[in-house]
């Protein structure tokens, strides 16, 4: 498997951000971590182990991320505005500064080929990273696989809402979207998975799965919503799991 780390300065940040590439060509994806998570984590969880024979194949190229959500969604002590502004920073960094580079690389890896879109990929907080970069570009993103997410803004925002938190809110923005918005018809071209297990700590994520499944449906956004057991916990073995399975079907 053809690995690549990178280290390259964000404007949007006004920092250095770090990333790795898993693959050398198909499909490109960008990884979101959990929660506070770090870009490194996916490959030390195994779940890079979990993707190889698709890596290995030249159907998918990764493109692991990192975060800064214990500057955003988990700093609870901090002033709101200034936790969601630096979310909206994270987005303007991954669609400005990002992606650009990301389609360099692909495209390079696939013999000059440009990609029809990226994948947006992520367990726990990060299929609410996937699901919210999904719904606000989808010019950009044609494709989500989304495990084991939140998919409101409120619940990291107690009592506290405005502007960004609405823009950042996947569930809240598609309940308000107009039957007429244009965004509908890439939503409805686009491959959607979003995946949940009934198992521990899964109850809110159970919730927020249902009430998207809802949205989805009532905006006649076709989508696969699939609910697993009980047996599926929200934990590493259930997404070690999933992932290859979903993979299967969204990269056929």
């Amino acid at each position: 498997m053809k690995v690549e780390y990178y280290k390259e300065y964000s404007p949007a940040l006004g920092r250095d951000m770090e990333y790795k590439v898993f693959g050398h060509a198909g499909k490109p994806c960008i990884a979101f971590p959990c929660q506070n998570g770090r870009f490194y984590d996916y490959e030390n969880r195994g779940l890079i182990e979990a993707m190889r024979w698709y890596i290995d194949q030249g159907k998918i190229q990764v493109f692991c991320v990192d975060s800064i959500d214990g500057e955003s969604w988990s700093d609870m002590g901090k002033n709101p505005r200034w936790r969601i502004e630096a979310q909206e920073a994270y987005f303007r960094y991954i669609i400005e500064d990002l992606v650009h580079r990301i389609y360099e690389i692909n495209t390079y890896g696939n013999g000059g080929g440009v990609a029809s879109g990226i994948l947006a990929f992520g367990c726990s907080m990060g299929a609410y990273h996937a699901m919210n970069f999904f719904m606000r570009k989808p010019d950009i993103f044609d494709a989500v696989l989304a495990l084991s997410g939140i998919y409101h803004s409120g619940f990291f925002f107690k009592n506290y809402a405005d502007d960004l938190t609405f823009l950042n809110s996947p569930l809240d923005s598609i309940r308000c979207m107009d039957m007429n918005h244009y965004y509908l018809d890439l939503y409805r071209r686009a491959r959607v998975i979003v995946c949940v297990g009934q198992g521990s700590w899964e109850e809110e994520c159970l919730n927020d799965t249902r009430a998207l499944d809802f949205e989805f449906s009532r905006h006649n956004v076709p989508a696969w919503f699939d609910y697993w057991g009980y047996e599926h916990p929200h934990d590493w073995p259930s997404w070690l799991e999933q992932t290859p399975h979903f993979l299967y079907h969204i990269l056929d």
